[in-house]
């Protein structure tokens, strides 16, 4: 197994403030060979028969534990009632630590009666991050991470081999969407999906959408939700404080692994012109892993000038942008910004950057880094 140092801290980090961390991730992602490299934990499949009638009866099976043990529910959606499993270890055996893995967030599917507010921590398993790419799985070419994707398995493969994402689609449409989702019309999902691949990165309008898919807006509208809380799209709002000419309900959605994209999109390999929106992707992804994705949005104007991502911290809105070189940078759509939203840090992020430093353009100094620096 090659070790994912830094998700194994975040999960040590997330049980110093709840008992039970939910793990979430699109599957094959990697989320149950990060749970068995915890060491010294109790570990159960859900998905397997025996695991779970050991579940059935949860109050006893946590009592027999030791009290400070570290428990492994792996696939606890599968249970018949995973919140009530969850609840009881968190209210009634208070040394008990629960990693709790599952293919969307927990609030998201019907069997979920209780959000276990105060009891959870949540973490979203991302395809591998560039900086991990680098220091523990070896791959150091960008136009790779880029051109396979970020699941382990496709990312480490010889070549990208096309049956794999394929069979990913088929499998995420029958043991995700269709099971936690009750959604059966397969045809409009996967057009759907497929759609939002090869659009990756840009802006959602749900009317457009469904006359392409030739499905209602409203079913556009629920099934984005369903690809959301799966882990299979990120659905990012634009920001807006008041100003007149800001766009205010669009958002723009991204798909949840380059590698997808690429393959939707039919590209044989990368150019020069596919880098900057990919690279786009991939500091998304880092940004939700330092940040679980909250507060974060985009910015645009009516006169089309955008900030890639900003993040909201109280009153100060820190503002990104993704670029391959950091020559090309223009600034004049984070000058506009900038003048309705002074308060905040800039950052250009681009791939080579081993050391931050700082430029000036004009009245604003924007940090030049990497993407290790949005993690520390």
């Amino acid at each position: 197994m090659i070790p994912r140092p830094y998700w194994l801290k975040r999960i040590r980090e997330a049980w110093q403030k709840r008992p039970i961390v939910w793990l979430a991730g699109v599957r094959r992602v990697g989320k149950t060979t990060l749970a068995k490299m915890l060491s010294d934990t109790i570990y159960l499949n859900c998905d397997l028969p025996s695991d779970a009638r050991r579940l059935e009866d949860s109050e006893l099976f946590f009592r027999a534990q030791p009290r400070t043990a570290v428990i492994v529910l792996d696939e606890v959606h599968k249970l018949a009632d995973p919140s009530r499993v969850l609840k009881i270890a968190a209210d009634g055996f208070s040394g008990l630590r629960i990693l709790a893995t599952g293919s969307s967030t927990l609030a998201a599917t019907r069997k979920f009666r209780d959000a276990l507010t105060g009891r959870k921590q949540v973490l979203q398993l991302t395809p591998v991050l560039w900086t991990e790419c680098e220091d523990d799985f070896g791959v150091a070419d960008l136009d790779r991470r880029l051109h396979h994707g970020g699941l382990p398995e496709f990312l480490l493969s010889p070549g990208k081999d096309e049956t794999l994402f394929s069979e990913w689609l088929e499998s995420f449409y029958a043991r995700d969407i269709q099971e936690l989702f009750a959604v059966r019309e397969r045809t409009g999902f996967l057009n759907l999906f497929r759609l939002m691949l090869r659009t990756s990165g840009g802006l959602a309008d749900y009317t457009t959408l469904a006359k392409e898919c030739d499905i209602s807006r409203q079913t556009v509208k629920a099934y984005l939700e369903a690809m959301s809380v799966a882990c299979a799209l990120s659905i990012i709002p634009p920001y807006h404080g008041g100003g007149p000419r800001e766009l205010l309900k669009r958002p723009k959605v991204y798909g949840f692994d380059t590698g997808f994209v690429t393959y939707a999109r039919g590209w044989q390999d990368i150019r020069d012109d596919d880098r900057g929106l990919l690279w786009e992707h991939l500091i998304l992804d880092t940004l939700r892993a330092a940040t679980s994705g909250e507060g974060l949005f985009y910015w645009r104007d009516k006169s089309g000038r955008e900030v890639d991502f900003v993040l909201r911290r109280g009153r100060d809105v820190d503002a990104f942008e993704c670029k391959i070189n950091p020559d090309r940078f223009d600034p004049a759509s984070l000058a506009v910004f900038r003048a309705a939203y002074p308060r905040g840090r800039n950052t250009l992020v681009c791939p080579g950057i081993r050391k931050a430093y700082e430029r000036r353009f004009g009245a604003i100094t924007v940090r030049v880094a990497g993407a290790r620096d949005l993690l520390t």
